[in-house]
């Protein structure tokens, strides 16, 4: 080999930061003498954002990945279980106006797609509960598993609500002590190598310069290394989602003993949306909206309303920081020898809680695909832009579905959203198919896709839209085995609603006792 690549220097901490270094060093822990080493230089006055606190079902095979028990890891992080997402006031914002995108795929999916069936009696029962029970669950405020289900194992498909702050602790000890990554805390003071060549070193201010092969900017919106050093250009999506600001609380229960909602509340305000999450000591209560449709003082008033009337306690005695984000991303991610994770990368609003999962995704591909030269790192890295650029347009598209099959009129903020132009060009076309045939395995090509057809259905058909197959289409053949999945869905969730503890219940248990080892 020309040039091994077997030093990476990862640039910031936080979430981001620590993860992909966990990502990588267990990938090589236990592997013998194989020369990777992890360094992760940080600076001790930078402060992270720390309000990425939903995650989805993939943390579950992170975790075990890099070695954290799922109990110890709930402790830590005053972690609860996340089932979903419930959407309120986003279709027409009237009272009742309520739908769900749980973690559980509909029933018999990948054989038969139940959604014609379904909507021969829409009227009678939603889409969520006629194929899924997650939803159900979560009216009932039930967690989705036992205190005899081993670490990891679902009843129902479960992620995790966490304290960002604390899941960085976490990962920084756990990282330093048992997988050997190296914590340097120090200033950076330069970036040694010309923009048009490979990064040699990072000079620091009290550690000398720190060579690598491999650098990972993890600088957060700052993009110290692929953004300021290389210059590679930003792509602002504002003409496509408009959110732009956010105020985040963080909130006590009103009672020690408080239910613990086991999924993410997204409610829908004239000029964004409020995320509402339950960890076991508080809840992060937050507003996200667009700076063009409403100014902060009025956002403020909306977030305090909102604790007033869901929370149980005085919004007054609430602090709210202010976060400004650009919507966007980077027109590349790697480029020669460094790459870009986090927010570094690009930001959107945590709609559907795209950030951690697409720092999981990056942390695993590099970790699986690391160069083993670096004569092959512009090959990987051609083929890592390709995949992310991919993955940043669905997400986007998939995150737009949510406002333009909204029927609100009631500010401008919802009817700037229904605006054609605004719209990309292939969610247009695939709502054009989708009003004859749903969505289904093929529209979405890709083998890990990040939001498959499951959950297209959830979102379109809990926003009221309609399709209607064409007479004597293959989708409507299998009459029996629909009517026989919607009888085992309703068995199942009368099963589980039996069953299932209390989602404070069962977390006040595991901070006791823990859970059995996974298997």
């Amino acid at each position: 080999m020309t040039h091994p690549v077997n030093r990476i220097v990862i640039v910031g901490g936080g979430s981001a930061g620590w993860l992909t270094a966990g990502l990588i060093a267990s990938e090589y822990a236990g592997s013998g003498d194989n020369g990777v080493s992890v360094t992760l230089v940080e600076s001790p006055d930078v402060k992270t954002i720390g309000v990425g606190e939903g995650t989805w079902p993939t943390m579950r095979s992170t975790l075990r990945k890099i070695g954290l028990g799922e109990a110890e890891f709930l402790r830590a992080v005053s972690g609860s279980f996340k089932q979903g997402t419930r959407f309120v006031g986003w279709v027409t914002g009237e009272e009742g106006d309520v739908y769900y995108h749980p973690f559980t795929a509909p029933a018999g999916y990948g054989a038969v797609n139940l959604v014609p069936y379904w909507q021969q009696n829409r009227d009678q029962v939603t889409f969520t509960n006629a194929v899924c029970p997650q939803g159900l669950l979560c009216d009932r405020g039930l967690a989705p598993k036992q205190d005899s289900t081993p670490e990891f194992a679902a009843v129902a498909n479960y992620a995790y609500h966490l304290d960002a702050g604390r899941f960085a602790d976490l990962l920084q000890q756990h990282c330093t002590q048992k997988l050997g990554v190296r914590h340097v805390l120090d200033h950076v003071t330069g970036i040694h190598g010309s923009p048009d060549a490979d990064i040699e070193s990072l000079g620091t201010k009290n550690s000398g310069d720190i060579e690598g092969d491999l650098f990972i900017d993890c600088t957060g919106f700052a993009a110290l290394l692929l953004g300021k050093h290389y210059g590679i250009p930003f792509v602002d999506k504002r003409d496509i989602l408009f959110n732009d600001s956010a105020l985040a609380a963080q909130v006590p229960y009103p009672d020690a003993d408080s239910p613990i909602a086991s999924l993410t509340i997204s409610t829908a305000q004239e000029a964004g949306w409020i995320w509402d999450i339950g960890l076991t000591s508080r809840r992060g209560i937050g507003y996200t909206y667009s700076s063009a449709h409403s100014d902060d003082e009025s956002a403020e008033k909306v977030l305090r309303g909102y604790i007033a009337r869901n929370a149980g306690v005085a919004p007054d005695s609430i602090e709210a920081r202010k976060i400004s984000f650009n919507p966007g991303h980077r027109q590349k991610f790697w480029h020669r020898n460094c790459v870009a994770i986090g927010m570094s990368a690009g930001f959107l609003e945590p709609l559907e809680a795209s950030a951690l999962v697409l720092i999981e995704l990056a942390g695993k591909m590099i970790s699986e695909e690391l160069p083993a030269d670096r004569d092959a790192m512009d090959i990987v890295a051609a083929r890592y832009n390709d995949k992310f650029l991919y993955r940043w347009d669905r997400i986007i598209e998939f995150l737009k579905l949510h406002y333009v099959l909204s029927q609100r009129r009631d500010s401008a903020y919802w009817r700037d959203n229904r605006d054609p132009a605004g719209i990309p060009g292939s969610l247009r076309d695939n709502l054009a198919l989708w009003r004859a045939r749903p969505p289904w395995h093929d529209d979405f090509p890709q083998r890990d896709e990040v939001f498959s057809a499951a959950s297209y259905q959830y979102v379109l058909y809990g926003m009221g839209f309609e399709t209607r197959c064409r007479p004597g289409s293959r989708l409507l053949r299998s009459p029996d085995k629909a009517h026989a999945l919607f009888e085992e869905n309703a068995q199942l969730a009368e099963k589980y609603l039996r069953n299932l503890p209390l989602n404070r219940e069962l977390l006040d248990y595991i901070g006791k006792h823990g859970l059995p080892a996974a298997q």
